[in-house]
């Protein structure tokens, strides 16, 4: 691949081809869409908003410009060019196998097939001669990393960057089950749920309640062996095995056993699912989820755990700097919702937080950073006045510049400008901090090379007007 702006076919524009646009289009790929569906158009613009509403609210930099998504009448049309072939149509295993005729016969030299299937294995799915290999996503694409990778060697090893370098976290299976590792898992819980439910058990809202109140939260940044571990005190996992091994051959679960769907168990279902949750309408519930799981990710990304890493190690690739009007770029970000208030504005408590993590850049260009800090020296704020000049939603892209006001001795003013997307300057941050040794907690002179490049900083922003510095509280200008 070129430098030129890659290109991702999606062939089927459901819900999960939908999500694939997505996380393609919001990762700089342009993005061509095949889907017969006169609705295709609508639904997948959906799931765009949604995602642009979720996905950069993510990450500390922000993401590449967004690509161009294609309606394309045709599936030769879709795919003539492409570098990346994503299948998500219906799972009708015959199906596949017709629309991967059509694809292999426009399909580029070296190209190959990745299907959204949540079941079939990939030699079934290539028995046509089509070079095809799983990656399972889980939805909704766009905020869930995860990506099962199954097939052929070859295929696997193609896939697996293209799914790191737009933010997925690739699971590569040498071994070929139907299903892959995450269906399964589910499955055992339907399974287990349903019998619960016909046997006059629990209703679908107590079963819910046990996932998402209890060991739910728990997975979400341990899984499974981890919490078990952790359950067997200080000995471990091996404790944890010979307290409640045996509990396995006790007969609490009904797993091997399906229960019929008939047609009072599908009723008692959809009633107590209506119940449940049928005051609110789909969009209302998807809009519900993303901002929940835009909540719990940002929290795992504080401590890398599990998704949270896959963040992290994502957001280290994206670009970071540059300047604008000759001051640097500390920081570029999407508002996420955890920084909205409940008028849909990003609150006051927000800015702060903006205004740190801008500092914590200009602290990166002078070289203290977290080599410097686990040396034991840092800088430590004592004041910071904030002027709150224009409104910001959720999902705004807001850039700080940053202009150093002072670097001399122990002392770092700076002065932080945030810009909207147009330009509009939306706040300012005016903040004083003290270079301080970490063993003794006093302040002390910055080490040579931290303070020689503030310096070289200050002396560049000498003499540039900073409107909003150094005033009282409520003075504008």
């Amino acid at each position: 691949m070129t430098d030129r702006a890659k290109t991702a076919a999606i062939i089927g524009g459901g819900v999960i081809g939908g999500g694939w646009a997505a996380r393609f289009a919001l990762n700089g790929w342009n993005v061509a869409v095949f889907d017969p569906d006169p609705e295709a158009t609508r639904k997948v613009g959906e799931v765009l908003d949604r995602a642009r509403a979720s996905l950069p609210a993510l990450y500390d930099r922000a993401l590449p410009p967004e690509g161009r998504v294609t309606f394309c009448e045709t599936l030769p049309e879709a795919v003539s060019g492409a570098d990346w072939v994503q299948e998500s149509v219906s799972e009708r295993l015959a199906l596949k196998h017709e629309v991967y005729d059509q694809i292999s016969a426009v399909l580029p030299e070296g190209g190959f097939i990745a299907s959204s299937t949540s079941g079939f294995k990939a030699s079934d799915l290539a028995a046509g001669g089509a070079p095809v290999v799983v990656v399972h996503p889980f939805n909704p694409v766009y905020l869930l990393p995860l990506v099962e990778v199954s097939g052929a060697a070859d295929l696997r090893a193609k896939a697996i960057p293209v799914m790191r370098g737009i933010g997925m976290h690739p699971l590569e299976m040498q071994t070929e089950i139907d299903a892959f590792i995450g269906n399964r898992f589910q499955e055992a819980m339907w399974r287990e749920a349903l019998w619960m439910l016909k046997d006059g058990i629990a209703t679908t809202a107590q079963i819910d309640d046990a996932m998402r109140m209890g060991f739910g939260l728990r997975l979400a940044q341990m899984g499974l062996f981890d919490t078990y571990r952790l359950a067997g005190g200080e000995a471990g996992m091996a404790s944890y095995m010979d307290q409640f091994g045996p509990s396995l051959h006790w007969p609490w679960s009904r797993l091997t056993d399906v229960p019929e769907l008939d047609a009072a168990l599908v009723q008692q279902i959809s009633d107590q699912s209506d119940a449940q949750s049928g005051h609110l309408g789909i969009a209302e519930m998807e809009t519900l989820r993303d901002d929940n799981l835009v909540a719990i990710l940002r929290g795992l990304r504080r401590t890398g755990s599990g998704a949270g890493g896959v963040i992290l190690g994502h957001e280290q690739t994206l670009p970071e700097g540059g300047e604008i009007d000759g001051l640097p770029v500390t920081l570029r970000r999407s508002v996420p919702v955890t920084w909205t208030d409940y008028n849909g504005h990003m609150n006051e408590a927000a800015y702060l937080e903006l205004g740190t993590w801008a500092t914590d850049g200009l602290m990166q260009l002078v070289g203290a950073d977290a080599d410097y800090v686990a040396s034991g020296k840092s800088f430590f704020t004592v004041d910071t006045r904030i002027r709150y000049l224009d409104e910001v939603a959720r999902g705004a892209v807001l850039t700080v510049t940053t202009q150093v006001l002072e670097g001399e001795g122990k002392k770092m003013k700076l002065f932080h400008r945030v810009l909207k997307a147009d330009g509009t300057l939306a706040a300012t941050l005016e903040t004083l901090l003290l270079h301080t040794d970490l063993t003794t907690r006093r302040a002390c002179a910055p080490e040579p090379v931290v303070a020689s490049r503030l310096a070289e900083l200050a002396q560049a922003h000498q003499g540039r007007e900073a409107v909003g510095a150094g005033g009282a509280v409520g003075q504008r200008h």
